[in-house]
């Protein structure tokens, strides 16, 4: 995990724990959307898509604990098997999947892993991940 760091958030403008705040309002369902949640915390939109998918809060007892991995994969045979078994070499127990219907010939996948076990960092993995034929893009989400 070469490209991330525990930081105490007092050192750290406010506007990063907003960010997580007004993911967890859209999250648990207490607002509509993003223009309502950004509202209740005081930041502009823009604000929250800038740092959205780069500000995480690790949850106690759980950091480096779980991942979740998005990927855009091919639509042919043997492309997640693929994806799974390298996972399954990295010593990554995948706790739920979830994929959309292919679309002109690609489908979304999520992935959510135990990573307590992996061989190498995360940030390794996914760029690992993308080298495997038929997978056109891998983009890690958040981590626990």
């Amino acid at each position: 995990m070469k490209n991330y760091l525990i930081v105490s958030k007092k050192i750290l403008p406010d506007v990063y724990d907003k960010v997580i705040e007004a993911r967890n309002l859209i999250t648990n369902g207490t607002v509509k959307g993003i223009s309502e949640a950004v509202k209740v915390v005081g930041i502009s939109r823009s604000t929250y898509y800038k740092y959205k998918d780069y500000v995480f809060s690790p949850a106690e007892n759980s950091i480096g604990r779980k991942a979740v991995i998005s990927m855009m994969l091919k639509h042919e045979k043997g492309v997640l098997s693929a994806v799974l078994n390298y996972l399954s070499t990295e010593h990554a127990n995948i706790l739920t999947i979830n994929q959309s219907i292919p679309i002109n010939g690609k489908a979304s996948v999520n992935v959510s892993l135990d990573i307590s076990d992996i061989s190498k960092s995360i940030d390794e993995v996914v760029l690992e991940m993308r080298t495997i034929n038929g997978v056109s893009s891998v983009k890690l989400l958040s981590v626990e």
